[in-house]
């Protein structure tokens, strides 16, 4: 019993930890990684079902996060006025790639433990 509950958890850490996909090149890996997980596993293991839509919804609301800033930073650009604020939306787009790193380590790392995790400022596209 107790292994098949560690195995569960595992799932449920891969939906985290195959966002990671994005940063070793595979354009939208951050997505496909936890999308293909979920997919596979949502109905056998509720805890993939779970955080397998914890993953999506945030690393969907990131790419809309910065396809915003991306955006603001191309409007901002083309004033005199605005150019501090651009290079400042610039520098936290940046930014979000680390946090986006550190909170999908957290998440697995929680989830290992046998804890759920809900990350910050996700958009609940699927719930």
């Amino acid at each position: 019993m107790v292994l098949e509950e560690q195995k569960n958890r595992n799932w449920a850490m891969g939906c985290h930890l195959a966002a990671l996909a994005l940063y070793i090149g595979i354009p939208f890996g951050n997505i496909f990684g936890p999308l293909i997980i979920w997919l596979i596993k949502k109905d056998e293991i509720p805890l993939v079902d779970e955080q397998g839509k914890e993953s999506l919804n945030f690393q969907i609301s990131l790419i809309l996060y910065g396809v915003a800033m991306v955006i603001l930073i191309a409007l901002f650009s083309f004033t005199i006025v605005l150019i501090p604020l651009a290079a400042v939306l610039a520098i936290l787009l940046m930014a979000i790639g680390l946090v986006n790193l550190v909170l999908i380590i957290y998440a697995a790392l929680k989830v290992s433990n046998g804890e759920s995790f809900s990350y910050p400022l996700a958009i609940k596209f699927f719930k």
